[in-house]
């Protein structure tokens, strides 16, 4: 994983009105949810993604429970408070939901976009109680940056929202992963990044011990992957799940 020089990165970005950065978000968002959909990440009613609003800062939008992820569009979206109560939109949300997002959202700020589904392969791996190791350049990038939570042990809510510190990403013990960013491309790319290292470890150990990389090495690899880079790596599912589905936006 070379960089790119920085004056010649595409970046985040900004926005003079907050009418067009909710639009952004919210399409950002439902481009989430159709990789996922794409990436085989959603099983029945399970899984939820959700993006901060930038005008009521204390709302966040998510999906409606039973709606395929394959089918959902910004229109579908709902508009949900930090009590948990639906301001915009129709449906219902996940009871589990909203034992995940409000408290983070509510707790963390500086935190907009927040991903968890029941991903085969981080479900599995997340059954073992163990962090991932930095066996690829890929898993490196989750290096001191994630952790094993007890959700069954130590509950969700508060319990969970502090548990995140800085870290990109947690694995919900015998549960699942949830992931972090300042977008909805970040928050989305850690969990796609981090779905395949439990796939990739899974697989190196079912046939032998795969040798680390080097505490310094994978240390720099996680540090430069910052806030930014994550959102750059979102771009290419992005722009590939826009062109498959002209009707995503409606």
């Amino acid at each position: 994983m070379s960089e790119a020089p920085k004056a010649n990165r595409p970046a985040p970005p900004q926005f003079d009105n907050l009418e067009d950065e909710r639009e952004h978000r919210k399409q950002r968002l439902v481009a989430a949810f159709r990789v996922f959909s794409k990436y085989g990440y959603d099983e029945g009613v399970m899984g939820h993604i959700s993006v901060r609003d930038p005008i009521k800062t204390d709302h966040y939008w998510t999906n409606p429970l039973a709606l395929s992820f394959n089918l959902i569009k910004t229109s579908d979206l709902v508009l949900q408070n930090h009590k948990g109560e639906i301001v915009h939109g129709h449906g219902y949300v996940h009871g589990g939901a909203l034992l995940l997002h409000p408290p983070i959202q509510k707790l963390r700020p500086d935190i907009n976009a927040i991903a968890h589904t029941h991903s085969i392969f981080g479900k599995t791996w997340c059954s073992l109680g163990r962090k991932l190791d930095p066996i690829t350049t890929e898993s490196a990038v989750f290096y001191q940056a994630h952790d094993v939570f007890d959700s069954f042990k130590h509950g969700e809510g508060e319990a969970l929202a502090n548990a995140v510190g800085n870290n990109k990403g947690l694995l919900l013990k015998n549960h699942g992963l949830v992931t972090f960013g300042k977008t909805v491309d970040e928050a989305a790319y850690w969990f796609i990044s981090m779905e395949r290292s439990c796939q990739a470890q899974l697989l190196a150990e079912a046939v032998g011990k795969p040798e680390l990389i080097e505490h310094e090495r994978a240390q720099q690899v996680s540090n430069r992957f910052t806030s930014d880079m994550g959102w750059l790596n979102f771009q290419p599912y992005y722009d590939t799940i826009v062109k498959e589905n002209p009707e995503l936006f409606q």
